[in-house]
């Protein structure tokens, strides 16, 4: 959360110049100062009658944007429905065809650049192509100076984290659980197969980003 008024002045700063980068690159964006503002304008965006599906993210659950879908009788196709992994991936390649699609993201630069990485690649093929529209939901923590900098915040603080939820699951293990930095690995468990970087939103609008002051997600 936004502490103070000095953070909460400069996350405005932040916010507002990386909203018209966003739009100058045609992505539709929004900037907000708490979640519940965040979570507002999520569902002004989202049709009734849509059907929705989401990747792995926890912005999107910390504003309560997912629990307000599953309680307010949506369609979904809710991949944590499966009740087995054979299952779970053909929701996944269903959700490639969903109305909305709602993810995080793991940087994005001052100039209006998405920064993602994906283990399987599911959240970055929707964002790249599939659902209608695409809903990006973000901490202005995320926002980095250079695309550069969006890259390594991407492979050396949100991946490592992420790496721990997973693997606090028992599923993988990697360098990054052993030792909380990124050490560039090739292991077979690294969640780290896919790092996308998101230029221009094509069509125009497609893609939604709305930014907040508060601190959520990783």
């Amino acid at each position: 959360m936004a502490q103070n008024a000095y953070l909460l002045s400069r996350c405005n700063k932040v916010g507002e110049k990386t909203v018209l980068s966003l739009k100058k690159k045609f992505f539709d964006a929004y900037y907000t100062t708490t979640k519940e503002e965040a979570l507002e304008k999520a569902i002004s965006l989202i049709p009734k009658t849509d059907i929705i599906a989401w990747g792995g993210s926890m912005s999107v659950i910390e504003i309560g944007l997912l629990d307000y879908i599953l309680k307010n009788e949506y369609t979904v196709i809710n991949r944590d429905s499966a009740i087995n992994q054979k299952q779970r991936t053909e929701l996944l390649r269903k959700s490639m065809f969903c109305d909305t699609y709602l993810m995080g993201v793991n940087a994005i630069s001052e100039d209006g650049e998405l920064v993602n990485i994906d283990c399987f690649g599911n959240r970055v093929a929707a964002l790249m192509f599939g659902p209608k529209s695409v809903i990006v939901i973000a901490s202005i923590k995320k926002v980095m100076p250079t695309i550069d900098d969006a890259i390594k915040r991407a492979r050396t603080v949100a991946a490592p984290i992420n790496m721990h939820r997973v693997a606090g699951s028992g599923q993988r293990q990697t360098p990054c659980f052993a030792t909380g930095f990124c050490n560039d690995c090739t292991s077979k468990d690294s969640i780290c197969s896919h790092i996308v970087v998101t230029r221009l939103c094509n069509p125009a609008k497609r893609i939604k980003v709305i930014l907040t002051a508060d601190d959520i997600g990783f």
